[in-house]
């Protein structure tokens, strides 16, 4: 990346959104904030009010897109293909709601208390999987556990090589925990319940020269559920180099478009079913089934194998199929 401009190179740009912009009007910006009515975008020499068209979808954006906008005009002229998206699906809607683009790591934010969530947790992981981001566990609040240690483990057995940390988000050395997934050009985003810490761990990656610190909330003694305290998308320098992008609590997540995303989170249950006499096997009843006989021996938690069920069913009953000629289903 030698020839590319290093401002832009700071902020993320790579040859894979350069050589999208050959013979293309407009300069490169990043989308740094999208609201209901109005988005924001930064370039080298600063942030940007974009001047939007009466028929803009704010909700086609996601903060870290890449667009190319006139700057004399503040205007859209373009945005550019993604590397990676997150993207949830939200009940009763049939567009998928953009959390953060072009994310090389998502940090899945959980404290040590009755916030842990194992099935939850499971469910951002296949997120960042499916969307081609590294998923990281960040454990807060340990001062209130009596043993940090064994949630550590257990969200290291969630999936093979999952980095986990345990930090306080309030101290500085929060931000020397999380350097190994920052710096000049990479991008972090949060995701993970209210009250667990994120808005306060983005004011400490963004240090002092944060223009508009994150707002943060406490969260209830009796069910360790915060306020929402975040309430828009939006992208902020980390003092040490390279991007964060904060998003809202999320209290529920529908999987869905995640087939590959599950697969690599349950990766010995796929690993385990070629062994299965029945290539169609459910792993529920059928004779000969190498995961029901690996629960048999141990060597498989029940309750994994249940989960994964809960998940795959979910994903296949939430995925839409397309249809082509007369109605034929297209996968």
């Amino acid at each position: 990346m030698t020839d590319l401009p290093a401002d832009l190179v700071a902020m993320g740009w790579s040859a894979f959104f350069a050589d999208q912009v050959a013979d293309r009007p407009g300069v490169p910006a990043r989308i740094s904030m999208v609201h209901r009515s109005r988005m924001s975008a930064i370039r080298p020499d600063g942030p940007i009010k974009l001047a939007l068209a009466h028929h803009t979808n704010t909700g086609a954006y996601a903060v870290g897109d890449w667009v190319l906008i006139d700057p004399a005009a503040r205007a859209l002229q373009g945005r550019l293909e993604r590397r990676t998206l997150l993207a949830r699906r939200v009940e009763g809607s049939k567009v998928p709601q953009l959390a953060a683009a072009n994310v090389d790591t998502l940090f899945v934010v959980t404290s040590c208390n009755a916030d842990f969530n194992v099935g939850r947790l499971e469910r951002y992981l296949a997120l960042a999987n499916q969307a081609g981001t590294e998923p990281v566990i960040l454990l807060t609040k340990a001062d209130t556990a009596a043993d940090a240690e064994t949630y550590r483990r257990e969200a290291e057995a969630l999936q093979r090589d999952l980095p986990v940390v345990i930090l306080n988000p309030r101290e500085p050395g929060a931000a020397e925990a999380l350097a190994p997934w920052c710096g000049p050009g990479r991008t972090v985003a949060l995701v993970g319940s209210s009250g667990v810490g994120k808005s306060t761990l983005v004011n400490t990656l963004a240090g002092d020269g944060v223009d508009e610190p994150q707002l943060t909330g406490d969260i209830r003694e009796h069910d360790s559920k915060g306020r929402h305290t975040t309430t828009a998308r939006s992208l902020h320098a980390i003092a040490g180099g390279g991007w964060v992008i904060d998003t809202p609590g999320m209290r529920t997540l529908h999987v869905s478009d995640a087939a590959e995303g599950i697969e690599t989170l349950f990766a010995e249950i796929v690993e385990l079913a070629p062994r299965c006499r029945f290539r169609d096997c459910t792993h529920a009843h059928e004779p000969g089934c190498a995961v029901q006989a690996a629960v048999a021996e141990g060597s498989l938690d029940p309750e994994r194998l249940s989960r994964w069920r809960k998940l795959f069913d979910e994903n296949r009953v939430n995925t839409p199929v397309s249809t082509g000629p007369r109605g034929n289903k297209k996968r």
